[in-house]
């Protein structure tokens, strides 16, 4: 498969309020590939969100380059969906027009969004929701309604920064069952942001591990288990201890 993220050798200064420089990233070089779904792993401040961010757009390196979709990247691009652990729904919106919200600003006319909008709520479980508030729906439900928004304009890739880190266990562990399987219908490219290296091996095809403060890619870990996947499983676990043995060597 292709290439739709290449990023080669991309360094990120920032400027604290004292202008003394803070590196964030250092030397970053990273292909993803077309419908992988790459989950980014490392301890607090070793950069993971900031490179999700520059792989969106959303931020430019202060040095080297980002390729997606095979043009260099100077902002978000239509081809991708963004997902964050607030939800980051409209208040003033219902549930319909918040999903609907991207295809209304590429224009789509309020009958067919609201089509596209009806048929993915319906797919994740909120069709009985769609003129509900934000406030009157669980944490779950919410990250339901963010997911299906980002996944309502058919983006190429999804990112994903921690989207589940808010949730409580039970609830985390079944919206992660449901990405799986949106995940395996859909073949999108998902970038996945999480501190959890027991999500990371239940969802990803790759893990990318990252050191503390300025962050380096320091392992770059197939997964290599079958879908779905069994937390008690013995080969889960020797995974899961493989990537906690990577990330105690760097604490």
């Amino acid at each position: 498969m292709k290439n739709v993220i290449e990023i080669k050798g991309v360094n990120k200064l920032f400027l604290t309020d004292k202008k003394q420089e803070v590196k964030a990233l250092k030397n970053i070089n990273l292909d993803i590939k077309d419908q992988e779904f790459v989950c980014i792993l490392g301890p607090s401040g070793s950069g993971k969100s900031t490179l999700l961010r520059l792989m969106e757009g959303l931020i430019d390196p202060t040095t080297g380059s980002i390729n997606v979709m095979g043009s260099p990247l100077t902002k978000p691009i239509p081809e991708a969906g963004f997902v964050f652990q607030e939800y980051s729904l409209m208040p003033w919106r219902n549930i319909i027009d918040n999903v609907s919200f991207g295809l209304e600003l590429r224009e789509y006319s309020r009958k067919d969004r609201y089509k596209i909008a009806e048929d993915i709520l319906t797919r994740f479980g909120l069709k009985e929701f769609t003129k509900s508030f934000p406030y009157e729906l669980s944490g779950g439900m919410k990250q339901r309604a963010a997911i299906a928004r980002a996944m309502a304009t058919s983006p190429k890739i999804l990112y994903m920064d921690e989207p589940f880190g808010a949730l409580d266990a039970y609830t985390r562990f079944q919206m992660q069952k449901d990405l799986i399987e949106f995940w395996l219908e859909e073949k999108r490219t998902i970038v996945f942001v999480t501190h959890s290296v027991e999500e990371a091996v239940f969802l990803g095809t790759r893990v990318i591990i990252m050191s503390p403060r300025p962050g380096e890619i320091i392992a770059d870990y197939n997964i290599g288990l079958s879908y779905p996947r069994d937390r008690w499983n013995k080969e889960f676990g020797k995974k899961f201890q493989t990537i906690m043995d990577i990330m105690n060597d760097i604490s």
